[in-house]
């Protein structure tokens, strides 16, 4: 069985490790287990900064429901469920099982409104003593020195005092002479925009990383970002109205040649969209995305009983607006990430990632053709196209890639758009079947006012304007 002090432990590393990589941009969990020879950072100093987050009340095993203890307990308002959840299932013996975990996978909700428990993080009252973990086992504690809370002396930052908690030990990150903070967040968000980062290892800044390309312009933005009380729009805005953002990310080849990953910054960046941006474009060129601010996590389409190989639950997807919602928002299962998200390299949240890896596979050519939201999409933008200029195709296909790409098409590519629709068309015509079922894909009905083939013709049109490599690429 689980061991409630090994989870513990476990829990308290995880938070010393991202602590260290999200706002240091260091990789010091390898001083969990012994000190290195070349290493400024102790095993003694890496349970002194674990000390900082081992006073928090929590126990090593929750409930299995995705939250932890401690919890406050404020009052709930739950119907009644147990007549609606024990409901009469016909007795078929294959779906009776799958049948009743539908059941009360739906059911057990909190209704509109209805309060429930919320997780907070306390401090213990009386600490809990820390000491280094021999081989960083648990249940292995050098007792001959009790550890108290201190932060690795090459980090020290001469701001005086010693942190002592937590809240301590957050005013000493954003001191004015901490050396990594600040250049840790503008590195991260010239990741952001540029696909690299100054720093290409952002989640390394130690020894064993990448230097900087830029190392003056490193310091200057951190410098800027800390004396404009670190306002995160102000840096924004200034990298984009920078000249340097607004090249043009077109260059001749024998430029290209000598700086292929633009670490000099001959050009403008190019990158391939993140799974989520993707999605959410697609969804707002279409006109489906719900632009709405907060709430619940939502559950969009989901290949079909992808839970059911892992999870004792189902998974039950939202309707309406809920499937439209900014992939922000969408519920994320560790176990079982979203497909969509993962073919385009997202992080899996297990461990925390500030750098994912970039890649090109053929599944994402077949998500992007395929997936139930993209092909819903690509309707969408066919109905906004036919509405917007009911007799000319032409005007139709020109008003679509313009909202897709945010310029207007050449002749040429305007050409090869018609050719294609001409081809779809003549198939449809023959087809009817086979254009209702590429119509009917998704929850959301088709507009009947909108001829059948010419629908079904135009919506491959704009699943091809969806696909293009520029309306996929940041450039």
């Amino acid at each position: 069985g689980s061991i409630p002090e090994e989870w513990r432990t476990a829990n308290v590393v995880d938070r010393v490790d991202t602590f260290s990589t999200v706002f240091m941009g260091l990789t010091i969990e390898c001083a969990r287990c012994h000190d290195h020879k070349y290493d400024p950072i102790s095993q003694k100093e890496y349970y002194q900064l674990f000390s900082y987050f081992n006073n928090i009340a929590e126990w090593g095993v929750g409930p299995n429901d995705g939250n932890s203890p401690p919890f406050i307990e404020v009052p709930k308002s739950w119907p009644h469920l147990s007549p609606d959840e024990d409901r009469l299932i016909p007795p078929d013996p294959v779906q009776l099982r799958n049948a009743r975990k539908d059941a009360g996978n739906g059911l057990r909700r909190p209704q509109a409104g209805s309060p429930s428990t919320v997780m907070v993080m306390s401090e213990l009252d009386q600490p809990r003593e820390t000491y280094l973990l021999v081989r960083g086992q648990y249940n292995v504690p050098d007792k001959s020195e009790l550890l108290q809370p201190a932060i690795p002396a090459s980090l020290d930052t001469g701001a005086g005092e010693n942190p002592t908690n937590r809240l301590e030990l957050a005013q000493w990150l954003v001191h004015p002479n901490h050396p990594l903070t600040a250049r840790v967040a503008v590195n991260r968000l010239w990741q952001q925009f540029f696909g690299i980062g100054l720093v290409q290892s952002s989640e390394n800044f130690g020894s064993q990383g990448t230097p900087p390309s830029h190392p003056d312009l490193l310091d200057y933005l951190a410098v800027e970002l800390v004396e404009n009380g670190w306002d995160i729009r102000a840096i924004q805005k200034q990298v984009l109205l920078s000249s340097t953002y607004q090249q043009t990310s077109a260059v001749a080849s024998e430029l290209f040649q000598q700086d292929p990953k633009n670490r000099y910054l001959m050009r403008g960046p190019r990158v391939r969209l993140p799974g989520f941006v993707l999605r959410d474009q697609a969804l707002a060129v279409s006109g489906l995305l719900v632009d709405k601010i907060g709430g619940p996590s939502t559950k969009p389409y989901m290949p079909p009983k992808i839970w059911r190989a892992i999870s004792n639950n189902t998974y039950s997807q939202d309707k309406g607006e809920q499937l439209f919602r900014r992939s922000l928002y969408t519920y994320w299962r560790r176990t079982i990430p979203p497909p969509t998200m993962m073919n385009f390299n997202a992080a899996a949240r297990e461990v925390c990632i500030v750098r994912t890896e970039r890649t090109n596979t053929p599944l994402q050519a077949l998500t992007l053709m395929n997936n139930k939201v993209f092909v819903e999409s690509a309707r969408f933008l066919a109905q906004r196209m036919i509405k917007q200029s009911q007799a000319d195709v032409q005007k139709q296909i020109r008003y679509g890639f313009q909202l897709a790409c945010g310029r207007p098409p050449s002749d040429a590519e305007t050409k090869v758009l018609m050719k294609a629709h001409s081809q779809f068309a003549d198939q449809f015509r023959r087809d009817k079947p086979s254009a209702l079922q590429l119509l009917s894909i998704g929850e959301t009905p088709r507009d009947d006012s909108i001829d059948l083939s010419d629908h079904a013709a135009m919506t491959m049109t704009a699943s091809l304007i969806l696909n293009l490599d520029e309306t996929i690429t940041k450039e």
